[in-house]
């Protein structure tokens, strides 16, 4: 609330410098910030009384603008990756698939393993769980298990998340 919107009767009144002055009614104060051609700012309305403070509030406004743009510019989006292996999955196709997943956690993305089931291969779920303990045992020292492997449907899931 900055202004006329204040409707306590007084303030703690905190000047345009950042110098404490004191409890002041509302008149007074808004009319020394008008003085100083300034605006009051309501900046702690919980308080007893509220604090108000002596400032400029358009190039306040500015200034957080700026700083939130500057936090979102500096945030990283989370991806997740999928990677999928087959129950009968021959070595050197293991091999890319694992370097797949290795790029993917060195690059900050979560990966979710899985491992598809055709046909009667569902009867063979150690098979995809052997899968995916090797795979968890080779990414160890890059990731954190966030999900353990666990058979949904016809495809057995785990979710890596890289190491902070």
């Amino acid at each position: 609330m900055i202004n006329d919107e204040i409707r306590a009767k007084e303030v703690r009144l905190v000047g345009a410098e950042g110098e404490q002055i004191g409890i002041k009614p509302i008149r007074e104060a808004l009319q020394m910030a008008i003085d100083l051609n300034l605006d009051l700012v309501n900046v702690a309305p919980q308080a007893k009384p509220p604090v108000c403070r002596i400032m400029d509030y358009g190039k306040f406004r500015y200034e957080q603008q700026k700083k939130e743009k500057e936090a979102r510019k500096n945030q990283k989006i989370v991806d997740i990756k999928e990677v999928w292996f087959r129950a009968n999955i021959e070595e050197h196709d293991y091999q890319t698939k694992l370097r797949n997943v290795v790029k993917f956690l060195k690059d900050g993305d979560k990966v979710k393993c899985s491992v598809r089931f055709r046909g009667r291969e569902i009867t063979h779920a150690n098979i995809g769980q052997k899968i995916l303990e090797r795979v968890k045992v080779e990414v160890a020292d890059l990731c954190v298990i966030e999900r353990q492997p666990k058979l949904e449907g016809r495809s057995m899931i785990m979710i890596l998340a890289p190491k902070a």
